[in-house]
């Protein structure tokens, strides 16, 4: 755990990137050559978007809440071009987007919290 947490702080502009890439082509992607996943639409917005945002608020950039309100921006753009593309946007799916990136901000949070109470010990 202590491994992937270094490696994430370390790179988190990268592994950022990554995520933010894989969100863009799965978004945008048309519909009927997307493969299944188990889990409802909603719950793959919150997962993806807490994993996008967990990197910048663990590593908490001088910028990081900047770059949150980006990612809102970006969801919310997403959302608008998908019809372009022969997909759905829905308001419902930012409103999970946003809830998820509320939760990777928190679990980063519980993350940093539990590594000061290790120190501690």
């Amino acid at each position: 755990m202590r491994v992937f947490l270094c490696f994430v702080r370390k790179n988190w502009c990268f592994c950022t990137t990554i995520v933010c890439a894989a969100i863009t082509f799965l978004s945008l992607w048309p519909n009927e050559y997307l493969p299944s996943a188990p889990g409802g639409d909603k719950l793959h917005h919150l997962v993806a978007y807490a994993a996008l945002v967990f990197p910048v608020a663990l590593r908490r950039p001088r910028w990081w809440l900047l770059i949150v309100v980006l990612f809102i921006t970006y969801s919310g753009l997403v959302e608008i071009v998908q019809p372009f593309v022969h997909r759905y946007g829905e308001w419902l799916d930012m409103a999970a987007n946003t809830g998820g990136l509320i939760c990777g901000i928190l679990l980063a949070e519980l993350v940093r919290r539990w590594e000061v109470v290790k120190e501690r010990e």
